[in-house]
């Protein structure tokens, strides 16, 4: 699998996050508060430039990758995700929402499974405190069984597609910084321009 085919790949484990996560927010009512975007700005947040592919594929495709390599070159040690930007408008502060990675995707709506075989809601404060009492019923619910995207069922699924790239967990940054430069060195050694896909891969 090349790496055209492996941004194809996760892409398609992306999207079916998402459709996951669509329904489980329309029974358990749960959803992010307007503009709020706190979470994002955790400097500890790891990700796996695996899940990042189709942004960095859509950054060259855009003719943007110079711009962003002098980005991560004029400020080597930014702990903040650089796709936030606070000054945005609307619902979220992400400038690239639809190619954030996966851990951007299922925090605050999917689950993992503990030791007493419950499963515990991976959300944050601002939707436990605001929403309580769906959070509550939600909370309920799956442990009996009603439907919620476990987190790490996508991460066996990224596994799949390269078992290497999916567990070099690292700074958000780094993360995005190392997907950037797989698909430099992928199409400028390989001489491979003639593969970019043809179609957007989210």
């Amino acid at each position: 699998m090349n790496l055209v085919e492996k941004a194809e790949a996760v892409g398609r484990v992306l999207h079916e996050l998402d459709d996951e996560i669509k329904k489980f927010q329309s029974w358990s009512s749960l959803k992010c508060t307007f503009g709020c975007g706190r979470c994002c700005f955790k400097p500890e947040i790891e990700a796996t430039p695996l899940e990042f592919l189709p942004l960095a594929l859509y950054i060259f495709r855009e003719g943007k990758a110079e711009a962003w390599f002098d980005k991560f070159d004029n400020q080597p040690d930014e702990k903040i995700c650089r796709l936030l930007d606070p000054r945005q408008l609307g619902a979220g502060l992400c400038t690239e929402y639809e190619y954030r990675g996966l851990i951007c995707r299922s925090f605050g709506f999917s689950a993992r499974v503990n030791k007493y075989n419950r499963k515990e809601l991976l959300t944050c404060n601002v939707i436990k405190i605001e929403l309580v009492e769906n959070f509550k019923s939600a909370l309920e619910q799956i442990n009996q069984d009603k439907e919620v995207p476990i987190a790490s069922d996508f991460y066996s699924k990224l596994h799949y597609i390269d078992p290497v790239l999916a567990n070099q967990f690292m700074p958000i940054n780094k993360a995005i910084q190392r997907a950037l430069e797989m698909t430099w060195e992928y199409f400028r050694y390989k001489n491979q321009e003639d593969q970019w896909p043809s179609d957007k891969i989210l």
